[in-house]
């Protein structure tokens, strides 16, 4: 036989009571069917009672609410006897009305009379569920279930409880037939007066009922399709555990996961007897199975349980330490007014002790705790208590941690490189459970960065802010936007833009943003800042994420230093941070180094080709770099290849820029600014420090070209063409061409335009491509040579692409 539990979520919509009935009915072994009261009629019937004991004839209001409520369901679900049952409950109803007009008459709600009006919900409920499944047997709970007071507590009496369950449900009664009962309720073992099992007792009566009868399982049926890794409304990705031990299931439900009552686990544990929750909704969904040994089971960590609203009470003093019963008196204390404690943490040197304990709680702990140790706290053996609220605690549990090495410390190392500081922290020797505080603010953080770490999520996620959406940024989105179907199936990535930004409008979504609409979407928007930027950001506080800059804004690089300190990285096509004050550069670079997050920014020089990262990989490996020889700006070399007799040297500046090669004012490039920007780059990335007032610059075209409005350059500009053709016919004649070449040689820095004849590496360069040559320590005779494309929106936006997929594996 089984026995099948319903909660309040199940009975309390006519669709969750339906499916109820065919669930049920299609059990093939005698079935026992335990119900909570309706979805929130419990809560209703509290508050109706406070409501009448303070004097409040709002409680007669809410009392028809809770008559109506029942009322529609009888309409909704029961056709067959439905006068008659609404009769019954009517009567039930009657009583109730008394009850609550005596409260208020008396303006007094004891725990007797309390415990009373809360046992019609489950009395309710239950008589419409046996009355929709036909055939069935209605129990009454109160004569099986009994308790006794102790300790201020009615307590279950397990021995006379199970001897009378055994005498409700003779073998001869159970055979072929389906019985309700409705969960929750007792009754005391002397006065008979009704009593509960707490809240969640109906998951509780059920495992009684399922253990007195050694029952071949228990099922709980609820809203969920069972225990998920994570709770999904923080978590999209989490998913529902297959199994879990009876320990795991416990330890779970024991720090938040509210799928099952936790005392629920124990009767049918000593039996040994199989859990499986189950979706009331979703009823051909596997569920999870809760038992005592799971077969084939490698994952270290099975799930994250988390507890909101915690507060840290710190209990320290020299006279603590090695003094026996000192936790006892906290302890004790602490329960003798009714404060539950749910993690200790103590420091091995025993002068300090963190209890953790709800919010609410906090101040009637510190109060208790100074009241018992009053005498030491005036003597200064102790310090007067205090607390840190606004925290919270989290757990990972998984009983094969304790055959897995490092967990912990992968654990404490993940957190960290997320910015997130551990509190206090508490660990079992039986190592399936890990709990440590948090700040509150750094839950949801918390919980992502850990479920993604241990691969408890079917994808890896990277969440992406993109600020700017010119030439670069938006052939980056839609570089994103047409692999991120493949990376999830072929990586098992799921990248996530959840911030777009352009010079005057940016959104945010935490769930991502259609990338197909943000045009639309960022139209729509209010106006947006640097200020703003930052504190969105910032304040999402979102794991695993990655700022890219395709702006070439030195405002927004400003915003770099902050966003690394909050351990967001950085990816960067914009050269201005890279380029800026050699201080600022590596200040950059030690926050990054030291948070665990990366600064890379391997477009800024070269567009998509390797060039910084083959620096990096070569000084990393020992090598050392000696001297730079580089043609790097793949505009200059685009109008050098393209002048010629036919196309003057004005009308090669003209075509760069329609052709997007150049700047929006292309003085910017015929200045040598962008190529002294990025030697001094390459410098930096080489070993050396460099500046760029540092570098030596040959110009090509007269300083004054540089002054005025961009109108008036492009007036002038063609004045410079005779002057140019007569230099090209002489250069043509020796068999060289013209290259705009960047030096460094041991941290010595030159731009200037240079003729390279036919044996030159730079001489056949094509195009607007690139060439660099290394020469080091290991490449001093045949220099490393990297070529290939240079500028354009599409290799760039793939370099900047392939700098946010190395942080992945931050």
């Amino acid at each position: 036989m089984k026995v099948l539990k319903f909660g309040g979520t199940s009975v309390g919509s006519a669709k969750g009571i339906l499916n109820l009935r065919s669930i049920v009915e299609g059990q093939k072994a005698p079935t026992v069917v335990v119900v909570s009261a309706l979805g929130g009629v419990t809560d209703l019937l509290i508050t109706t009672a406070r409501a009448a004991a303070e004097g409040d004839e709002s409680y007669k209001s809410h009392f028809e609410t809770i008559v109506k409520r029942h009322h529609d369901i009888i309409g909704e679900v029961i056709s067959t006897g439905r006068e008659e049952l609404r009769a019954e409950i009517d009567c039930l109803l009657a009583e109730l009305s008394s009850i609550y007009q005596g409260v208020y008459l008396i303006r007094d709600l004891s725990p007797k009379t309390q415990a009373a009006i809360v046992s019609y919900g489950e009395r309710l409920s239950s008589r419409i569920v046996s009355r929709l499944i036909a055939g069935s047997v209605l129990h009454d709970s109160r004569s099986f279930i009994k308790t006794e007071r102790k300790h201020g507590r009615s307590l279950l009496d397990s021995e006379l409880t199970r001897r009378l369950v055994l005498e409700e449900f003779t073998p001869g009664k159970l055979n072929g037939s389906i019985h309700v009962v409705p969960g929750f309720i007792s009754s005391d073992k002397h006065s008979g007066e009704v009593t509960n099992l707490g809240r969640g007792g109906s998951d509780y009566t059920a495992s009684i009922i399922a253990a007195c009868l050694d029952a071949e399982a228990l099922e709980i049926w609820t809203d969920v399709d069972g225990f998920m890794t994570a709770d999904p409304r923080v978590i999209p990705t989490a998913y529902t555990i297959n199994t879990l031990s009876y320990v795991e299931a416990m330890e779970l439900c024991n720090f938040g996961a509210k799928v099952i009552y936790p005392p629920t686990i124990y009767p049918v544990c000593v039996k040994n007897i199989p859990i499986l929750v189950k979706n009331t909704f979703n009823p051909e969904a596997k569920g999870t199975v809760i038992r005592n040994k799971i077969e084939d089971d490698r994952k270290p960590i099975k799930g994250i349980s988390s507890i909101s609203g915690t507060a840290l009470i710190t209990v320290t003093g020299l006279s603590m330490v090695g003094v026996i019963g000192v936790n006892r008196r906290i302890f004790t204390a602490l329960a003798e007014n009714g404060i539950s404690v749910f993690m200790v943490s103590q420091a091995s040197s025993e002068n300090s002790t963190s209890i953790g304990v709800r919010d609410q709680d906090a101040e009637e702990a510190i109060n208790v705790l100074n009241r018992e140790f009053a005498k030491e706290i005036e003597e200064g053996a102790m310090y007067p208590m205090h607390a840190e609220s606004g925290l919270a605690t989290v757990a990972i549990v998984g009983e094969n941690m304790k055959h897995t090495p490092g967990i912990a410390g992968k654990l404490f190392g993940t957190l960290g490189r997320s910015g997130i500081s551990v509190i206090a922290c508490a660990q079992g020797a039986s190592e399936t459970n890990i709990s440590f505080v948090v700040p509150g603010n750094f839950l949801r953080k918390s919980l992502n960065v850990i479920h993604d770490s241990f691969f408890l999520s079917e994808y890896k996620e990277l969440n992406l802010f993109i600020c700017g959406i010119g030439t670069v940024g938006g052939m980056l989105i839609e570089q994103i936007r047409s692999q991120q179907e493949k990376l999830r199936q072929t990586h098992r990535l799921k990248l996530n833009v959840v911030g777009i930004a352009s010079s005057r409008h940016a959104i945010f979504d935490r769930a991502g943003i259609d990338l197909t609409a943000y045009r639309d979407l960022l139209e729509k928007s209010p106006e947006s800042d640097i200020e703003r930027l930052r504190e969105e950001i910032v304040g999402m506080n979102i794991f695993n994420s990655v700022f890219v800059d395709c702006t070439a804004s030195s405002d927004v690089a400003e915003l770099y230093q902050t966003l690394l300190e909050h351990n967001i990285s950085v990816v960067a096509a914009n050269k201005a941070a890279a380029s800026s004050r050699y201080d600022t550069y590596r200040r950059l670079k030690d926050t990054a180094l030291s948070r665990g997050v990366k600064f890379l920014f391997e477009t800024n020089v070269g567009a998509g080709l390797p060039i910084i990262g083959t620096i990096n990989d070569l000084i990393s490996s020992g090598d050392r770099i000696l001297k730079i020889e580089a043609v790097l700006s793949g505009t200059l070399n685009f109008i050098f290849n393209a002048i010629s007799a036919e196309t003057p040297f004005s009308e090669t500046v003209r075509l760069a820029k329609e052709l997007g090669y150049s700047e929006p004012d292309p003085r910017i490039d015929l200045s040598g600014h962008d190529v002294v920007r990025k030697l001094v780059i390459l410098t930096r990335e080489g070993g050396y420090k460099a500046e760029q007032s540092e570098v030596e610059k040959h110009l090509f075209i007269p300083e004054d070209m540089f002054k005025g409005s961009l109108e008036d350059f492009w007036k002038r500009l063609p004045k410079l063409d005779a002057d140019f053709e007569a230099r090209r016919k002489v250069l043509e004649s020796e068999g060289k061409r013209w290259r705009f070449v960047a030096r460094m040689e041991m941290g010595r820095m030159s731009v200037g335009l240079e003729a390279v004849d036919s044996r030159h590496p730079f001489y056949g360069l094509e195009g607007s491509n690139n060439i660099v040559l290394l020469t080091t320590e290991r490449y001093r005779e045949y220099p490393m040579l990297i070529q290939g494309y240079g500028a354009g929106a599409e290799v760039t936006a793939a370099g900047v692409f392939a700098n946010i997929m190395s942080t992945v594996n931050n």
